[in-house]
């Protein structure tokens, strides 16, 4: 027997079902963490002595480094091999999810967000991967809605449990509560996953070399990107010195890794799968989905508890209706994948999240929680309609060989999506509120009536609270100035709902550009 054939048996016969279950259960939890500690911001920040805008690098910490990783879950484990390589991403988030929750300062926990982010960067693609290897090509479609169940639904229920979390006990428990997951993991994936035959010839046949160029401008690249988009706001972007460097920085790196990998035999990560034009339209529509659905989970819960008094746990129940739907329609759109085109399955996912995201936009200061939750039940449930059939469409034409290379690059798309999408946002927030201060400010004029007899108003209201006359005046234009901030913030997340609904309606014609695979 030769040392290849020693090296390639056949694969355990494992209930697929149990092997979806053991990965499901570690990506859950991983994505999760990228969304639960949003609600928890301003506890976080308040903790441990930061601002809010600061806090925001608990997030966007654990997105690079996950993203910095995510390309390169193709070669690690081909290096290591797919079931090493899970296991010690495992392993890692565990450990660096403890350290998160007993963190003694805002720079430590940033510190160990980047080291649970690395973990966390192969989870999700050896999910997949394992996933698509382990049910029969008839059933991908299945196995697709199961994935999609951990990475789309996590992110949704995410602020819910850590507003309970918070509230009822600290925001460290929303980190410590990934240990008890993690060990089970570890036991379940020890136990029941095995690599496949064809990964165990290219392991083992193969000699592996080191792309250490392409690993150094990939992280210097995505890591001065995410230093750009956590610190341009604060810094007024491109009027600061250094974020203008970063930028240069940045792109150049990003351009070199292009041509590097391009013309390497051996790359970190290969370019080349986006030859495919269904793959590499399905890649940026996973960008774009990025973008809008970690934008607008960030939004609302900043909306309710910065401008209707709502409490961490609050805003996650206002959430949490729209989870749930989540979770019931994904089965059935993965039954629909063996009836219907993918491509009409997401136009008509488009549609939905773009009506549910233009709702949105029409929220106000005297909105009942009806309102926010049933348009943001109508955009989540569209989100259901994109995720399965955005990743089937994608892998339509990948060689099977290359399904980690490809699994990592399209996740990686997702996760430099939602940083830009959290970035984004904050930075819209900002500009457009004080763009509706400055246009509502001309009202408060002298000459307007309305402002008088409101000003009048408030200003007999204190008088007849014991108020002098000049206090009274100064304070009613205190009140009314307040107001007036109120309004422009608001008026700032209904631009911004309103523009996530037009993104979503933007993506709508690279669909029907794709190619079409007959059944």
């Amino acid at each position: 027997m030769s040392a290849t054939a020693e090296y390639v048996r056949p694969m355990p016969q494992v209930n697929p079902w149990l092997i979806a279950a053991t990965v499901i259960s570690a990506t859950f939890m991983e994505v999760l963490d990228t969304s639960v500690a949003n609600v928890s911001l301003p506890h976080i920040a308040g903790s441990l002595s930061a601002g809010v805008d600061e806090s925001t690098w608990v997030l966007t910490s654990y997105l690079v480094s996950n993203a910095i990783v995510l390309p390169l879950t193709g070669w690690l484990s081909t290096l290591f091999g797919r079931k090493r390589f899970f296991l010690a991403c495992v392993v890692i988030f565990t450990i660096s999810s403890l350290l998160c929750g007993t963190a003694p300062s805002l720079a430590a926990l940033v510190f160990f967000r980047v080291v649970q982010g690395a973990g966390g960067g192969g989870m999700q693609p050896m999910s997949q991967a394992i996933l698509v290897d382990s049910f029969p090509r008839q059933r991908q479609g299945m196995a697709m809605a199961i994935y999609g169940m951990g990475v789309v639904v996590a992110p949704t229920l995410g602020p819910t449990l850590g507003g309970w979390i918070t509230d009822n006990y600290s925001w460290r428990w929303i980190f410590l509560l990934n240990v008890p997951v993690g060990i089970i993991s570890v036991i379940m994936i020890t136990l029941l996953i095995q690599d496949p035959p064809h990964m165990v010839r290219r392991t083992f046949k193969q000699g592996l070399r080191i792309d250490f160029l392409g690993l150094g401008l990939l992280s210097v690249g995505l890591g001065f990107l995410q230093v750009i988009l956590d610190k341009g706001q604060r810094d007024d972007w491109f009027g600061s010195t250094f974020i203008t460097w970063a930028a240069i920085v940045s792109v150049t790196a990003l351009i070199a890794l292009v041509i590097r990998e391009l013309t390497t035999s051996d790359p970190v990560i290969d370019l080349h799968l986006f030859k495919d034009r269904n793959f590499a339209i399905s890649t940026f529509m996973m960008y774009t989905l990025g973008v809008v659905l970690y934008g607008t989970t960030l939004l609302l819960p900043i909306l309710l508890q910065t401008l209707m008094g709502y409490t961490a746990m609050q805003s996650g129940m206002v959430l949490l209706p729209g989870g749930l739907v989540l979770l019931a329609v994904l089965p059935f759109v993965g039954a629909l994948l063996d009836r219907i085109e993918p491509r009409w399955i997401v136009v008509t996912g488009l549609l939905i999240m773009s009506t549910g995201l233009f709702q949105l936009s029409h929220l106000d200061l005297s909105a009942g929680p009806r309102s926010p939750v049933g348009d943001w039940i109508v955009s989540r449930m569209g989100t259901a309609f994109l995720f399965v059939p955005i990743n089937v469409m994608a892998f339509y034409f990948v060689p099977r060989g290359k399904m980690n290379n490809a699994s990592g690059l399209i996740n990686l798309a997702r996760n430099i999506g939602a940083s830009t999408g959290i970035s984004f946002v904050t930075t819209m927030l900002d500009r457009r509120s004080q763009f509706h201060q400055n246009v509502l400010s001309e009202n408060l004029q002298g000459g307007n009536v309305r402002y008088q007899a409101a000003l009048h108003h408030l200003t007999q209201l204190l008088s007849s609270r014991g108020e002098d006359a000049a206090r009274a005046l100064s304070g009613a234009q205190a009140v009314v100035y307040q107001q007036m901030q109120r309004q422009a913030m608001m008026l700032s997340f209904v631009d911004n709902f309103r523009l996530m609904g037009m993104i979503c309606l933007g993506v709508l014609p690279l669909l029907f550009v794709m190619k079409h695979k007959k059944r």
